[in-house]
């Protein structure tokens, strides 16, 4: 690539890896927030699920609104809302309105995601599968080194920190996007005959609503009833007006023109949706992981934030190292032994979870972030390989988007199983306890994966 295209690159990666860091710094930073707030876990995991929430439907909405408007504008409206989002949440009054903050920061790295892939596609026309694996650097290595950073921050200063690392980042790659993205003519056509009207009808308003009130009324529901130790009436007509929303936004997707996740391609194409349910468990797992056990470290295990995040190191240096070996391996044999190998690694990895105790040495947690962290560098490629193998071409960018969909539900169901598992206070029994239930899915992934194997999906071709 030529000096420009590195300065390009530098600018656009510099942005994209602010939706994985601040979604992965956020887990050291879980049991100093539930101090600052005086939170239980349930209450605190919402600085999660509203990351994620606003993250699964930002993304397709900017991907949307990029056509029509400019993927450079969007670019660098998306550096300008996290910058506000980052300078305004380090002062907030109250815990609501460090969730609003959070809302508003996701949505803005949404909007950098969203187009930052379609910005290297378009102008890095040579050498472009070398531009991809930097741009995947920066989204890997920001993820990896999330906890880390976060601990460093938290050990040096406070929470507020975690916040404001994004300015200086947003600056820099604010000044190389207006100066090395090249400008882009936005679609006219589009654009010019675009009323209000069909705007909603484009992004699919409706079923966005739907979407948002059903998962978040249940959301609301099941922790709250956690953290009062008892169901009530009240609890109960949450969920069900939830679990309503929710079947009517099913409903209402199988009709829509163009649909926020379009169900009527799992129907079509079954191996596509088992594919979709098993990666959403798999990141159930790694997230249950990844969030968890920060909180058990720092809360009863008493360790501080600078050394929960060098133990995590373990879990995202493991990933990083895999990945390539892995694109390797794939490339000879095909997706289907490294995902067998990936979900043994975290069956056992989970069954380590139930085997640690308050006596077992602090360092023996780096065995199952090792065995997890490998296992996710295996899947990054492997499941990656496989959605390709089973997609077909002319509806790729429909399935990658559904992809996407499936990690965000399964970071938000970790959170939640957490939630439920641990509620009030971690404890060594709540993590006996949620190893437990990782065992279980995990060996229901083993069986997916050899089952799969044994006839014969998604082999090399």
């Amino acid at each position: 690539m030529s000096v420009r295209n590195w300065w390009f690159m530098i600018a656009v990666g510099l942005g994209v890896l602010l939706n994985p860091l601040n979604s992965s710094m956020i887990a050291v930073a879980i049991p100093n927030l539930q101090n600052v707030f005086h939170l239980n876990f349930a209450d605190v995991s919402w600085m999660i699920f509203s990351f994620y929430i606003a993250s699964s439907i930002a993304q397709p909405i900017m991907g949307k609104a990029s056509d029509l408007f400019g993927r450079r504008r969007i670019f660098l409206i998306g550096l300008v809302v996290v910058f506000i989002a980052s300078l305004g949440a380090p002062f907030s009054p109250s815990f609501g309105w460090l969730i609003l903050f959070r809302i508003i920061q996701s949505i803005g790295t949404s909007m950098i995601v969203g187009v930052g892939m379609a910005l290297v596609r378009v102008h890095i026309t040579d050498n472009q599968a070398t531009a991809l694996s930097v741009l995947s650097i920066f989204l890997s290595g920001a993820a990896a080194m999330g906890p880390f950073v976060g601990g460093v921050l938290l050990h040096v200063w406070a929470w507020q920190a975690i916040l404001l690392v994004n300015i200086p980042i947003v600056v820099v790659s604010f000044i190389l996007a207006w100066n090395m993205i090249p400008k882009d003519v936005p679609s006219r056509s589009m654009a010019e005959g675009m009323t209000f009207r069909n705007w909603i009808h484009f992004i699919d308003a409706p079923g966005i609503i739907l979407f948002t009130v059903g998962l978040i009324t249940l959301l609301v529901s099941v922790l709250s009833a956690k953290s009062t130790s008892h169901i009530s009436l009240a609890h109960v007509g949450l969920g069900v007006v939830g679990l309503i929303a929710l079947a009517v936004f099913a409903r209402y997707e199988f009709k829509a023109a163009t649909p926020f996740i379009p169900l009527r391609t799992f129907l079509k194409y079954p191996a596509l949706f088992r594919l979709n349910i098993e990666f959403m468990l798999v990141n159930l797992l790694y997230y249950s992981l990844f969030f968890g056990l920060p909180s058990y470290l720092q809360m009863v295990r008493h360790v501080s934030e600078f050394h929960t995040g060098i133990l995590m190191l373990s879990l995202g240096l493991s990933s990083l190292v895999t990945s390539p070996f892995a694109g390797r391996w794939i490339d000879r044999s095909g997706p289907n032994l490294a995902l067998q190998v990936s979900t043994l690694l975290m069956t056992l990895g989970s069954i380590w979870l139930v085997l640690l105790n308050p006596s077992s040495p602090i360092v023996s947690v780096c065995v199952a972030l090792a065995a997890f962290g490998i296992s996710n560098g295996l899947n990054n490629v492997a499941m990656q390989v496989a959605l390709f193998k089973a997609s077909p071409k002319a509806i790729i960018g429909v399935t990658s988007g559904l992809f996407n969909t499936s990690r965000y539900f399964g970071t938000i169901l970790s959170s939640l199983l957490i939630g439920i598992v641990m509620g009030d206070q971690f404890s060594a029994k709540g993590l006996s306890v949620l190893g437990i239930i990782l065992t279980l899915i995990a060996l229901s992934l083993v069986i997916l994966s050899w089952r799969r194997g044994e006839l014969g999906q998604f082999e090399k071709e």
